[in-house]
């Protein structure tokens, strides 16, 4: 017997599904930085201070002092919007142009097989290097770096390897 609550999160869950996405009307903005506004400020208003012991009107001068109040740090130059990295976004994106069912088993292998291959192979050739080169490089040299890794393994009695 199942839950009727877990029955209407499926019914809910299943009905939401969109069976023929558009790619003109369903892709999301950029990012949501792309609509940010700066900040504005008023100014501020002093009051007077009075006599009397009313907390609703008066303030201590300290308190609206007006070299002690926040001003807000210049804005730089925006930033262009974030590339949109989700597979589905980019999967319809690069369906838009697609004509044939044949040019859409092209872009799906190409961007579900393909790229990931080549990025992958290209990914592991540069970690290979870079851990080939570091290798040789950790005791040959005269910097600073090499220098203090000498002397920690000199200091724990280990063997430093050969060139």
């Amino acid at each position: 017997m199942t839950d009727p609550a877990i029955q209407i999160a499926e019914t809910l869950q299943t009905a939401s599904i969109n069976r023929n996405p558009s790619p003109t009307h369903d892709i999301n903005p950029s990012t949501a930085a792309f609509k940010k506004q700066p900040v504005t400020t008023t100014p501020i208003q002093y009051i007077p201070v009075s006599s009397s012991y009313d907390d609703s009107v008066s303030l201590s001068s300290d308190i609206v002092d007006p070299s002690r109040t926040i001003r807000p740090i210049p804005r730089r130059a925006p930033l262009p919007p974030l590339p949109d990295l989700r597979f589905e976004q980019s999967y319809l994106r690069s369906l838009q142009g697609a004509d044939s069912w044949g040019r859409i088993a092209w872009i799906t292998i190409r961007d579900q097989v393909l790229f990931p291959l080549i990025q992958g192979t290209l990914w592991t050739l540069a970690l290979s290097g870079w851990r080939y080169w570091n290798r040789g490089a950790q005791f040959s040299g005269r910097t600073v770096g090499v220098k203090i890794r000498r002397w920690w393994w000199q200091v724990n009695n280990w063997k430093i390897p050969e060139a």
